[in-house]
């Protein structure tokens, strides 16, 4: 009889509920693995070791801007100037192949750049309160409009991406392991350290948790602010270094469908838009299912306007299901 009180009760929806919200990546890991399995039955044979490859180099600039996104929704926020920043630093860098001091002169001062941007977002954030969408999506188009008087100004098409870049971006090792993990280790391991290990980490949490509470508590969450901003941008430029050797292009769009993938990511990852909420495990599980998911729908040979369509259906129905199932409420 207590055996079969026992099986019930792990049987009963609360109890599922209880699992996915105690372990929040299960539902994501088994949604992957799903999605795996069905793209394997659309085109059986596909899902091969260097499938995977392919799968993981795609995935890594999402999760990086993913990243962004995940950082500033922690605190209530939103990022929409990552993808016009990414794709600055990517054309930037482009510029410089050729001059004396070559790609990595650019890259540092693209970098540089990048790391303005987010400090003027950050002011404008955490001193003068504009909100988060509004003060991004302004700094987008600053940063759109003087990256195009930069391409004006040296009058090139943005190219020449390095050799080295391309190396990162496009390579793996025994045709599996994408050289981009070198880059994308490092930064995983410093989010996910920060956020857990450091009171920079726990603060961008009780911000977004009660931003009042965070404050009377001695919390100068203009300065939280601020460096959150310069870091999603240096992010974002990180991640338009590693597109633009993906794809062996540099302009000044070049990041721009990353945008919304980037906030998809972050919320079917399982962070609150509301802020207080989430982290990048999820988030890296995220960019891995929508890879899939743009694979999967390339597979089905669906037309461009059909596929965006339920591309974006499923999304809607991932990100409120798991929200469900896994929130407190």
């Amino acid at each position: 009889m207590s055996a079969a009180v026992f099986s019930n009760r792990w049987l009963s929806p609360s109890a599922w509920r209880n699992l996915f919200r105690d372990w929040p990546l299960l539902p994501l890991m088994g949604l992957l693995l799903v999605l795996v399995i069905v793209i394997q039955l659309a085109d059986p044979g596909i899902v091969t070791l260097p499938w995977a490859g392919v799968i993981m180099r795609a995935s890594v600039p999402l999760a990086i801007l993913g990243g962004c996104q995940t950082l500033t929704m922690l605190t209530g926020g939103i990022d929409l100037s990552v993808a016009s920043i990414a794709s600055m630093t990517g054309f930037v860098t482009a510029t410089f192949v050729h001059s004396p001091g070559g790609w990595v002169q650019g890259m540092a001062i693209a970098l540089v750049a990048a790391a303005l941007a987010g400090f003027v977002t950050g002011i404008g954030v955490g001193i003068f309160r504009v909100h988060p969408l509004i003060m991004t999506l302004a700094m987008s188009f600053v940063v759109l409009g003087f990256a195009n008087v930069w391409q004006l100004q040296m009058v090139q098409t943005g190219a020449g991406v390095p050799g080295e870049l391309r190396w990162v971006g496009s390579n793996t090792l025994f045709d599996v392991i994408p050289y981009s993990l070198l880059v994308f280790v490092p930064l995983t391991l410093l989010i996910l350290l920060g956020l857990r290990r450091t009171g920079f980490g726990r603060l961008l949490f009780a911000i977004g948790d009660n931003p009042i509470a965070a404050r009377l508590s001695g919390a100068r969450s203009w300065q939280v602010l601020i460096a959150l901003y310069v870091l999603s941008a240096v992010l974002a430029g990180i991640a338009g270094l590693v597109i633009s050797g993906f794809t062996n292009t540099a302009s000044v769009s070049l990041a721009d469908p990353y945008l919304l993938p980037s906030v998809a990511a972050a919320v079917i990852g399982g962070t609150s838009i509301m802020g207080g909420r989430g982290g990048f495990s999820g988030t890296i599980v995220g960019a891995l299912i929508l890879t899939v998911l743009t694979a999967l729908l390339t597979v089905l040979g669906l037309p461009e306007p059909t596929r965006q369509i339920v591309f974006g259906s499923i999304i809607v129905v991932v990100a409120a299901a798991y929200t469900r199932v896994t929130s407190e409420s």
